[in-house]
């Protein structure tokens, strides 16, 4: 049934996120991408690399990387320069592109992973006809910043989510390329989602000349 506020007992507890670092995950760097695309071709996880470098093109969110179709990644037997999906949260389609890395770790992937269209891209290690779950993906994710010296407190599925747009962002500063790109409804959503503050805007404006 639970324990009272009132019970001498609740001062005892431990807070359900005590010794845990809560909020944000931190979106990867550049340098940090390579390291992991490097850690696990050295490891030879052909799955693990296509999956990581669809997640970092295609700014999806972990439930949709996972339910990913061969069928959206793949048209006349080559992968896709463009790809769209129906995001589960909105509801909405999101386009993404596919660079020449992610194109080419995918077909690698998928000539040794075989099925059809309908197939999911990455399927679970129970059962084959299934997606692979979020959970695992998660697992996934922090074994693969962890293979590389960083802590999995601070990073996570969405760290991959956020990484290309928070790059994006900072090279060019434009919001509402990044909002298209994530596939948000409100463009205040996108200034929450990047950590964008008053310093943000002053440097971007600091460096605008008239």
């Amino acid at each position: 049934m639970g324990m009272s506020e009132y019970d001498p007992g609740a001062y005892d507890r431990r807070a359900w996120n005590a010794g845990r670092k809560v909020g944000a995950k931190r979106p990867l760097k550049p340098r940090q991408v390579w390291a992991i695309r490097f850690f696990l071709d050295q490891h030879q996880r052909v799955r693990d690399r296509a999956l990581f470098d669809l997640a970092i093109d295609s700014k999806l969110r972990g439930c949709d990387v996972v339910k990913i179709k061969i069928g959206e990644l793949v048209v006349g037997g080559q992968i896709r320069t463009r790809a769209i999906v129906i995001q589960q949260k909105t509801g909405r389609p999101v386009q993404f592109e596919l660079t020449a890395d992610a194109r080419g770790s995918l077909l690698a992937w998928l000539d040794r992973r075989g099925g059809t269209l309908d197939d999911f891209a990455f399927p679970s290690r129970i059962d084959h006809s299934a997606h692979l779950s979020t959970r695992q993906y998660a697992r996934l994710v922090d074994e693969w910043v962890t293979g590389i010296g960083l802590r999995r407190e601070e990073y996570g599925t969405h760290s991959l989510r956020r990484t290309k747009a928070s790059i994006i962002y900072k090279a060019t500063g434009n919001l509402r390329a990044v909002q298209i790109l994530l596939g948000h409804t409100k463009i205040e959503n996108t200034v929450r989602y990047l950590g964008v503050d008053v310093e943000d805007a002053l440097t971007l404006a600091e460096g605008t000349e008239i």
